[in-house]
């Protein structure tokens, strides 16, 4: 599975957090592993995908700060769902993982918006994370 399929996953995942109370998203985490076609990918993956999903989770007040400090005239409760899962991946790639160079985040989210969101969500989500980048860490 490439990272890119993995970072797909995991945007999916985060896609839920919309839908689902907190105390049921483990259960619909891995209801969504179960029904994902898994030729391909292996135990370790899933596991990464699932474990990188509850560490956004997890840092989730921090990460829709930055995302509301850095998308001026848009409040995080009226952004359409496809780009917040996109920009709250995007954003703890970019701020929190060591692994993934700012630059790639930036531009998997992009591709990511262009994929799933709207005809506008490119732009959004460009826009909102270069702020966010160019911003001192908190």
């Amino acid at each position: 599975m490439s990272r890119r399929e993995i970072r797909e996953h995991i945007f999916k995942l985060l896609f839920l957090l919309e839908f689902y109370r907190k105390d049921e998203l483990n259960e619909q985490a891995q209801l969504y592993m179960d029904e994902v076609e898994s030729a391909g990918r292996t135990p370790q993956e899933e596991q990464y995908i699932l474990e990188k999903f509850h560490h956004i989770e997890e840092s989730l007040g921090d990460i829709d700060a930055r995302i509301s400090e850095n998308s001026s005239g848009w409040k995080i409760s009226r952004m359409n769902k496809v780009d917040l899962a996109i920009l709250r991946l995007a954003a703890y790639e970019a701020l929190q993982d060591e692994e993934i160079p700012v630059g790639v985040a930036l531009n998997e989210a992009v591709e990511l918006a262009k994929k799933f969101g709207g005809e506008d969500s490119p732009s959004f989500v460009n826009g909102v994370l270069a702020k966010l980048v160019r911003q001192e860490p908190v």
